[in-house]
């Protein structure tokens, strides 16, 4: 390492800003309104995450607005694993008029020695030293706290301004890629669910047969629908399709967990899912979780291997109803449901999932702790098209899906080597020249 580096404090070359009690009268769940940011808008392991935005439309101290390129913290916690507590992120361009707030639970990074990157200080501050350290000195049980002062007494070793820019620059060109990746994943399961709903929900093909006009379908699908509907207006379906649970057309799996004690049972090659890593999947497909299990601990927790592109739903806690599709063969735990298609549409069998997915979450309301269970999938009645219908869905979007499991799987390999080029580089192990060679081969 050079000697260049000097070893310093956080509080050296940053100051921390709280943010303002904004009131709760004037807050919204749902737009127009300034965005006012939370700890949930925190992503594991550092960034901003665009979920369950909270909306405020009272006054606001104009020090209190947060503009792009802002670097703020997350000062309080409140998930069991303390997943977020300390970790930075960057201000996102504002839409729509919208501004974002500077909330009380957050700090606002500011610049002391303006010589120092605010692109490295984001890495620096999701580095595993700087996360021991905060989780280590934060107070609280149930719910975790910091500070401004205790983040500021962290101390490390500061490269020169150049270096520490080159760090940045490298680190964030694998991000960016990966924020891409997201995006555009995101866009094309939009195009695929909106085709579904076409077919399967607003009925497209079928009014326009019943109207006489052109389905704009080739002529091998516009067949596959019926040309007229049944029952009274409120409840009418195409003709010949069903209602009933969406068990008719798919299987239900349930998951385990072996005995947490017993060490030949855990760390193994199988992937074990839990609701913690759907609720934290950033994507539409799960590729790899948290912790592994062993093919003794799959034997003892009694339970199967889930087969790829089965729907995982998470059954019960703060994020019932989340979902997600394996990517792999992988085992779950009891947390989390697992529906796969009996009828080989695992892709329409997704998209009949989230679209209904609001509903199995309102009927699972009034359980104890709002949990989804057997019955819960017994008693929601979806629209049950044909299998041929079905199929013909499935082999019209799954290039679609399959070129976002592609985008996820380069996801997953590019967030690996983020996770391993940084503690390398923020500590000076590993230089930038050889940094640069590893990212250059993989992009």
């Amino acid at each position: 390492m050079a000697g260049e580096w000097n070893e310093r404090l956080l509080g050296d070359v940053i100051d921390i800003k709280h943010g303002f009690a904004f009131k709760g009268e004037f807050f919204r769940a749902e737009p127009p309104g300034d965005i006012l940011l939370t700890p949930g808008n925190f992503a594991v392991g550092g960034g901003f995450k665009a979920e369950k935005l909270k909306y405020y439309d009272g006054p606001v101290p104009d020090e209190f607005v947060l503009h792009e390129g802002d670097l703020v913290v997350t000062m309080t916690d409140l998930s069991k694993d303390t997943d977020t507590l300390g970790y930075p992120a960057f201000v996102p361009s504002a839409k729509d008029g919208a501004r974002y707030l500077h909330n009380q639970r957050l700090g606002k990074v500011i610049l002391i020695d303006k010589s120092c990157d605010l692109g490295y200080l984001h890495y620096l501050m999701c580095s595993r030293e700087y996360r021991h350290e905060i989780i280590a000195s934060a107070t609280g049980t149930t719910v975790r706290h910091t500070s401004p002062y205790r983040i500021k007494r962290f101390r490390f070793l500061l490269p020169p301004p150049g270096e520490q820019r080159a760090i940045s620059q490298i680190l964030g060109v694998l991000d960016r890629k990966i924020e891409l990746n997201r995006r555009t994943n995101k866009t094309l399961e939009e195009m695929v669910r909106a085709l579904f709903e076409s077919w399967f929900v607003d009925f497209d093909p079928v009014r326009a047969k019943s109207e006489g006009r052109d389905t704009g379908l080739p002529s091998y699908l516009a067949d596959l629908f019926p040309s007229r509907f049944m029952g009274p207006e409120e409840e009418r379906l195409p003709e010949g399709w069903g209602v009933g649970a969406i068990l008719a057309q798919a299987q239900l799996l349930g998951g385990g967990t072996p005995k947490t004690d017993c060490e030949e049972f855990w760390g193994g090659s199988i992937s074990w899912a839990t609701a913690k890593d759907v609720s934290q999947c950033a994507d539409m497909y799960l590729l790899a979780t948290e912790r592994t299990i062993t093919e003794k601990g799959l034997q003892e927790s009694a339970t199967q291997l889930i087969p790829e592109r089965a729907t995982v739903v998470v059954a019960r806690g703060a994020t019932t109803g989340r979902m997600v599709m394996l990517g792999r063969k992988m085992a779950m735990n009891q947390t989390c449901y697992a529906v796969s298609s009996s009828v080989g549409c695992p892709f329409a069998l997704y998209c009949q999932l989230r679209a209904k997915m609001d509903e199995l979450v309102y009927t699972a309301h009034g359980s104890v702790f709002d949990t989804i269970t057997t019955s819960t999938f017994h008693a929601t009645r979806f629209v049950l098209p044909p299998e041929d219908a079905l199929r013909a869905f499935d082999l019209v979007a799954g290039p679609t899906f399959e070129r976002i499991l592609i985008s996820s799987n380069e996801s997953c390999t590019l967030t690996a080597l983020r996770d391993a080029l940084l503690p390398r580089l923020i500590s000076g192990e590993l230089s930038v020249k050889d940094a640069e060679k590893f990212v250059g081969s993989t992009l």
